[in-house]
């Protein structure tokens, strides 16, 4: 790198034999500092150092990510389930949050785990009480679309102490058809993965 900075545009053959190797020997390391975006390649012109920090090419790389790439099937409960269902469902499903869903299956609400504990805590009957009554309801409920960055759900998930946002399409009526969620899982799968690039 110390050399494409001080000699740039320099040719992959001038690199090589500075440092008295060949230039198929250079080859992956060349590719390698391109790729992690330290160095720019220009045909029959040669490498220029961009100028980059590892920083500013992190940041470059996370806002490359997109909600569409690390989604997860959604959990879905219809509104007029009782708690006692949806309390089964969350067990039996393994997840945080289940999306409350109307009868034309668009989004209505949202239950947490502290939700369905609250509701417990009370001297309700479980069985007969539906989610309706307890749920998070519209505008208090965060979403997301496929084509959003990452980065910034991650962001309304610390500024909001949530756990999971539903990944929405939204129809021409303008009522939200839940197609996915991001978790705080799916964005360390994400993190974990932009690591292991590296």
């Amino acid at each position: 790198m110390q050399i494409v900075k001080d000699n740039g545009p320099i040719t992959g053959e001038q690199i090589a034999d500075r440092l008295n190797l060949t230039r198929a020997t250079l080859r992956p390391d060349l590719a390698i500092l391109t790729m992690a975006g330290y160095l720019d390649a220009r045909p029959r012109v040669g490498y220029f150092y961009t100028g980059k920090t590892g920083t500013q090419l992190l940041t470059e790389n996370l806002n490359k990510i997109f909600v569409k790439d690390y989604q997860s099937i959604p959990v879905v409960v219809n509104e007029n389930v009782s708690v006692y269902d949806a309390i089964v469902t969350m067990f039996l499903e393994d997840v945080g949050t289940l999306f409350v869903v109307d009868a034309n299956t668009y989004l209505v609400g949202v239950l947490s785990r502290k939700d369905l504990l609250r509701a417990s805590i009370g001297k309700q009957e479980l069985s007969t009480l539906p989610v309706n009554i307890i749920m998070t309801r519209m505008p208090n409920i965060t979403v997301c679309e496929k084509d959003d960055q990452l980065i910034g759900v991650a962001k309304d998930l610390i500024h909001k102490q949530i756990d999971s946002v539903p990944v929405i399409k939204k129809t021409e009526n303008g009522d939200l058809e839940v197609i996915g969620r991001i978790t705080k899982t799916n964005i360390t799968k994400a993190f974990v993965a932009l690591a292991d690039e590296y």
